[in-house]
């Protein structure tokens, strides 16, 4: 990684809320290709619905946010879902603003999130999202070593791996 790649992982505390929700205009902007999204009178994406969930439910869900030394450069998202037949973890939401894309730090950031929480992982993407397929793909393949299921199920393509150790 150069220089200019590196990135902090920060835990999201209450603090970071405010600027969750700010990238996560960027972030809509961005998705808006994929998804029929538009812009709400006052000119901004409506807010993400389960935001505030983040900081209320703090066993199943946790908030990233990314910086270099001087910049947001970004946030994650992740869920512990529980399904009747086993819980998993899953990337809900994952942003690397543009001009910080292709140097590493997604696949970097990605991996470190994965280290963080061990056991069984879902990661999903829109069916029309074919660049968020291709990342997650290679990033998954890269850190299981090949040991990873993928499935197009509702829409949506999903890998699955485990990682307890």
């Amino acid at each position: 990684m150069s220089m200019q790649s590196v990135c902090h992982v920060i835990k999201a505390d209450e603090r970071y809320r405010s600027v969750i929700k700010h990238l996560m205009q960027f972030y809509i902007y961005d998705f808006s290709e994929y998804v029929d999204l538009d812009v709400e009178e006052d000119g901004l994406y409506k807010e993400y619905p389960y935001l505030d969930d983040y900081w209320k439910d703090e066993s199943y869900r946790f908030a990233y946010v990314l910086r270099n030394d001087e910049n947001y450069i970004g946030f994650v998202l992740v869920r512990l879902v529980a399904a009747e037949e086993r819980e998993y973890f899953s990337i809900a939401e994952f942003f690397i603003m543009r001009k910080y894309r292709r140097k590493g730090i997604g696949k970097a950031v990605a991996e470190q999130m994965f280290n963080l929480h061990r056991g069984q992982w879902e990661v999903h993407q829109m069916e029309s999202n074919k660049p968020a397929q291709v990342f997650w793909t290679k990033v998954i393949n890269e850190y299981t070593k090949g040991q990873f299921k993928e499935r197009i199920e509702n829409g949506k393509t999903i890998q699955t791996f485990e990682n307890y150790l």
